[in-house]
């Protein structure tokens, strides 16, 4: 249970509509449980009345009894219902809490965690994980209020009514205890493993999904389908292990039930015939007691199974909630950024693959300018861009943002202060307007149509039948390579950012289409510090510093003209390009 402790500031929060059940649940058992005193009574009238004539007495009482057990189980029914309207919603509305944290925390969260953990496991732990425990703070808290009140109330009167009865009735029960207590070590270890196979199987089919151009480009379709078939056996199995357990549960109590009715008829019937028991009316009320408490009884095996289940959910996901993020924003106060960057001897390594990203980078760009890093694959490019959002923080040196320590710059000025656009260009399935509209939510439609303009995709999204109300297919599969990475610039410009990062983000557009976003960016980026990550001459020729990465090293840096009169990565690169272009002339 000590994991499940996470939950009780929820039970705080919830306190007031919780207690209202409770009370609404115990008089809702309290009025049931008079059902079988009112039966027993009505038997006690009709036998007295066996070897007599039936009058009007009899049948007033009979009468007043029946009207007597109506009025009972209406009120019990309407208590029933209340109950479930208070107690079933708080396990919502804590089921929605609970939700709202994991998803808070996972934004949280920094990169280097989504690196180390797969997508479908962090959907399971929202989902199902969540669902397990909605299981515990509502129907298991309501069947073991029921139970307990039950047990209260039947076993006082029975030990009124007839004690010794009473002793053989619940016999059977220290031993259902025991055994409800080793199976629940049990059910609490394979639900376990259930859940993590359900997280194995929602990652899988989830990066099956995801990558199903791959997959049928390549025809490993028969191959993953195999893939999915032996993990999911082996989850099918792990299942039934824990369903063999759970279903000892109940034929187990109903045998034990069956057991206390086989004594109730034999002792209360030897003890009738004896006189011990004066009236026979007892037995019955015995009767209905035993089979009143053969679901509360069961229940209690359900309820053991539910918080095994909620207490292996909830370790899973406190696992998450515990985790601190790497990146933390130090300062609580608004920073006001004006776009000034440095960095100083800067060096980074990646910690999930511990390779040395950067080496010794020093640069420096001021507001209105522009930085253009070339490079070959894995020379760093990419992470010069990560670490001015701030999506990884850096091991030795220091990064300078408007004469600050970029620690020292409220996380979410600098961040509200960029505008990216990633290499792998990611739109979500939803209308090209509200992709475009993500950079900034009060955008008008004039601002859409303009931002698409400067990232000369306007006339591309126009000729689509529902124009910029068209849905996209997940991660934008719906659009070219070369428009996806274009809604990705009108996202980012459309945001007006004092920080414009572009990385690599014209590699999938033709040389006509990229001079034209480039002589728009000119306009659009006036005043703002922009930095462009290419592999294209074409595409940083015109920026006022150039930096030329190798293996995490700076090893050329300097204006377009300089560095083409100068040996070197950035010179043989320049004539290549030149010549393919003379070639394709």
């Amino acid at each position: 249970m000590k994991e499940l402790q996470h939950l009780n500031k929820y039970f705080k929060k919830y306190r007031d509509r919780l207690l209202i059940g409770i009370a609404i649940t115990i008089l809702a058992k309290i009025f049931a449980l008079f059902t079988p005193r009112l039966i027993g009574q009505s038997i006690n009238v009709i036998v007295a009345k066996l070897d007599g004539e039936i009058d009007a007495t009899f049948k007033t009482d009979l009468a007043i009894n029946i009207l007597y057990l109506i009025g009972a189980a209406l009120i019990a029914g309407g208590f029933t219902f209340l109950k479930r309207q208070t107690i079933i919603n708080v396990s919502r509305f804590i089921e929605f809490d609970l939700k709202n944290e994991i998803y808070i925390q996972y934004q949280r969260l920094s990169l280097n965690f989504y690196k180390k953990n797969r997508t479908g496991d962090l959907m399971n732990r929202i989902s199902e994980d969540v669902g397990k425990v909605r299981m515990y703070v509502g129907p298991a808290i309501m069947y073991s209020i029921d139970t307990v009140t039950l047990f209260i109330i039947a076993l006082i009167y029975m030990f009124n009514q007839a004690p010794t009865l009473a002793l053989y009735t619940i016999i059977p029960l220290p031993i259902l205890s025991i055994t409800i207590y080793t199976l629940s070590k049990v059910i609490h270890k394979r639900s376990t493993i259930v859940q993590v196979y359900l997280s194995k199987l929602s990652t899988f089919a989830q990066e099956s999904f995801s990558g199903i151009s791959v997959i049928k480009a390549n025809g490993i379709e028969l191959q993953t389908n195999t893939d999915f078939e032996i993990l999911s056996t082996e989850s099918r199995q792990k299942q039934i292990n824990l369903a063999k357990v759970q279903a000892l549960f109940f034929p187990l109590m109903i045998l034990l039930i069956g057991a206390s009715n086989l004594l109730v008829i034999y002792v209360g019937g030897t003890q009738y015939i004896n006189g011990i028991i004066e009236d026979f009316g007892t037995i019955a009320e015995f009767i209905i007691y035993v089979n009143m408490l053969t679901w509360p009884v069961a229940a209690l095996g359900w309820v053991t199974s539910i918080v095994q289940e909620a207490e292996a959910s909830q370790k899973r996901i406190n696992e998450f909630l515990k985790v601190e993020p790497e990146i933390k924003n130090r300062v609580t106060t608004p920073t006001i950024i004006e776009g000034n960057i440095e960095f100083k001897n800067v060096s980074f390594t990646y910690d999930d693959t511990n390779i040395q990203a950067l080496k010794d980078i020093s640069f420096s760009v001021n507001q209105g300018e522009t930085l253009a890093i070339i490079g070959k694959t894995g020379s760093g490019k990419s992470t010069i861009l990560d670490l001015i959002g701030r999506l990884y923080d850096i091991n030795d040196g220091n990064i300078i943002i408007d004469e600050n320590s970029i620690e020292k710059v409220n996380l979410n000025s600098l961040r509200n202060s960029v505008g990216y656009v990633p290499q792998d260009a990611f739109l979500f399935s939803d209308s090209i307007k509200n992709n475009v509209k993500f950079g900034s939510t009060n955008a008008t439609d004039e601002d859409i149509v303009q931002a698409a303009k400067n990232a000369v995709v306007h006339k591309n999204i126009i000729k689509f039948v529902n124009g910029y109300d068209t849905i996209l297919g997940e991660r934008g599969i719906t659009l070219s390579g070369g428009q996806k990475q274009r809604v990705s610039i009108a996202r980012a410009i459309i945001k007006n950012p004092k920080i414009l990062l572009l990385d690599d983000c014209l590699s999938a557009v033709d040389t006509e289409t990229e001079e034209k976003i480039l002589n728009n960016l000119d306009k659009v980026s006036e005043g703002k510090t922009t930095i462009i990550v290419s592999h294209r001459i074409s595409s940083v020729k015109n920026a006022d510093k150039i930096i030329v990465l190798d293996d995490g090293y700076i090893i050329q840096n300097g204006t377009h003209d300089e560095l083409i009169n100068i040996d070197g990565y950035y010179k043989n690169l320049y004539l290549k390009q030149l010549s393919e272009t003379s070639k394709n002339q």
